[in-house]
């Protein structure tokens, strides 16, 4: 089961999509919020979560103080279960303004405006890396100076091609998941 692990929302259950995507395990998403919340990067944060899956990245940013959170989400049934999962979190956080893109991460990217705070970006592990570069160079200039990317790959993936505009802060393992974290204006 996944649910919210803290914030005003914390242990609502949440719903997955099942087939085609992977959830980020408890796990790595408390060590994921509890670091974040160490470098005071998360109250009022404009948050963008691409392939979104079930939300719980950017809806786990909302509960915990997060004032604007955008789940992007191409699958038409995980677009439905981010909105169903929005909505209970958005019962729960009414401040914080959550909405949902049922569309591509390149095509919304390429129609976006900036001043992201926070961007999670947990692509299917089959995403060639030529594609998550794109992704990131279409991402770069939407960054708020010094906001900060987190890219949750598989182990066995090679570090992502940052592009201009973003450069790496660190590398994290958690058995078969990676966790870039990484900085733009650098």
């Amino acid at each position: 089961m996944t649910r919210i692990i803290a914030g005003a929302a914390g242990s609502l259950a949440l719903t997955t999509p099942g087939a085609g995507t992977r959830p980020t395990s408890d796990r790595v998403r408390e060590a994921i919020f509890s670091a974040l919340e160490a470098r005071d990067e998360i109250a009022d944060a404009a948050v963008l979560d691409l392939y979104a899956g079930s939300g719980a990245l950017g809806l786990e940013a909302a509960s915990r103080g997060a004032a604007r959170v955008v789940l992007v989400e191409s699958s038409s049934a995980a677009a439905r279960t981010c909105t169903a999962n929005a909505a209970r979190v958005g019962a729960v956080v009414p401040r914080a303004e959550l909405r949902v893109a049922a569309q591509g991460v390149r095509a919304f990217l390429g129609g976006a405006t900036g001043g992201w705070d926070l961007v999670f970006l947990d692509p299917p592990y089959e995403l060639a890396d030529g594609e998550l570069a794109a992704d990131l160079a279409l991402l770069a200039p939407l960054l708020a100076v010094g906001a900060t990317v987190l890219v949750e790959r598989s182990s066995r993936s090679p570090e992502p091609d940052w592009g201009a505009g973003i450069r790496l802060d660190r590398r994290k393992v958690y058995g078969d998941t990676t966790l870039w974290w990484a900085t733009a204006g650098g």
